[in-house]
């Protein structure tokens, strides 16, 4: 998942590292916990495997020359760094996406292997790059989730079915049938907008949304995988 999200924000410009790190933990809000310990690792595995390209940035700010207050000192040490012209030029890597990182975002972001346990996490993460995709990628992308969540609501309401909750397990439940049910509404909204952007993209993952539960009540905004796009 890393490394989808680094190519991602690769494919809109080129990054030094402090920059992807702060966006996958700012915009995206997927990778709050990220460090440069985890950061890095990935980026040397795209690096190597050809799908990023690292260009040394050299920054042109030299140091001042201290005040020493002695003439001779500051002059000394003038004459130092004008023999020296790399001495202060500290260098930073900003990473660029090659043609082969574009066919692994691709790839990456397309991919159903392991649709069925999808989280909400790898959902979100999809769905914040969901522009790349074609209509109709973008479509079973909506439905499957739906579809995992729909399952997902019938079966909590059939385990909890008749049995006897105390009241804070109860209220536990029903919070999280509720937000079950907003996110669920919150797709049926994204599936119908999708659709009307795309009249003519059908899917066969999950029955056409005017056939689904009337009872799912709509609600406001989905409380899992929410991403922040700058």
């Amino acid at each position: 998942m890393l490394e989808l999200a680094i190519l991602g924000l690769l494919e809109d410009q080129e990054l030094h590292g402090y920059e992807i790190r702060k966006r996958l933990r700012d915009e995206l809000g997927l990778f709050s916990n990220i460090s440069f310990g985890s950061l890095y690792p990935a980026l040397f595995r795209l690096e190597r495997g050809g799908a990023v390209c690292a260009i040394e940035e050299l920054n042109d700010a030299v140091d001042p020359v201290p005040m020493t207050g002695s003439l001779s000192g500051e002059r000394a040490a003038l004459r130092a760094r004008r023999t020296s012209p790399a001495r202060g030029r500290r260098g930073r890597k900003v990473y660029r996406i090659t043609d082969e990182g574009r066919r692994q975002f691709a790839d990456l972001l397309a991919s159903e292997a392991g649709a069925g346990a999808e989280d909400a996490r790898s959902f979100g993460l999809r769905l914040a790059f969901a522009r790349y995709l074609p209509p109709q990628a973008r479509l079973r992308l909506l439905e499957r989730r739906r579809a995992q969540l729909a399952q997902r609501l019938t079966e909590t309401k059939a385990a909890t079915a008749g049995s006897r909750l105390d009241p804070y397990a109860r209220s536990l439940v029903e919070h999280t049938t509720e937000s079950t049910e907003r996110d669920i509404s919150w797709l049926d909204r994204l599936i119908d907008a999708e659709r009307a952007r795309a009249p003519h993209a059908t899917t066969t993952s999950v029955a056409p949304t005017e056939h689904r539960d009337r009872d799912t009540p709509i609600g406001n905004t989905p409380h899992g995988g929410q991403i922040r796009r700058g």
